[in-house]
């Protein structure tokens, strides 16, 4: 079973900082694309950054130059700073995991059970 377990959001003032990991488990080989999507109440869920298993990196148009994807495949951990937030940042942030190789499963794609980011103006 692959799991997502999603860490470090919060409460923080516009213009702030926070960094999101979330860190991937069960018998892993590879993960093709690790990322970001979020969702704001009553909205619909977006895709907020992107990264592939090199260096290769996908961001919204609304995040791009605040936003940092990083991840670390030895961990098989994928992170977001996320810098000089906006009010309009908040949401519920999922972690995502794509192409997933097993040593016992099929190749899948995986979420993260969601952290709660809040950004008060």
């Amino acid at each position: 079973q692959v799991q997502l377990v999603e860490s470090g959001g919060g409460l923080v003032q516009a213009g702030g900082s926070l960094r999101l990991s979330c860190a991937a488990s069960g018998s892993i080989r590879s993960i093709n694309f690790m990322g970001w999507y979020r969702q704001a109440p009553g909205g619909q869920r977006e895709l907020v950054a992107l990264i592939d298993s090199g260096v290769t990196t996908i961001y919204a148009d609304s995040v791009k130059g605040r936003f940092t994807i990083s991840r670390d495949n030895t961990k098989n951990t994928v992170y977001l700073q996320m810098n000089s937030l906006k009010p309009e940042d908040t949401a519920v942030y999922y972690c995502s995991a794509k192409g997933v190789n097993t040593w016992t499963r099929p190749m899948g794609d995986y979420w993260g059970q969601g952290t709660q980011v809040n950004v008060s103006s």
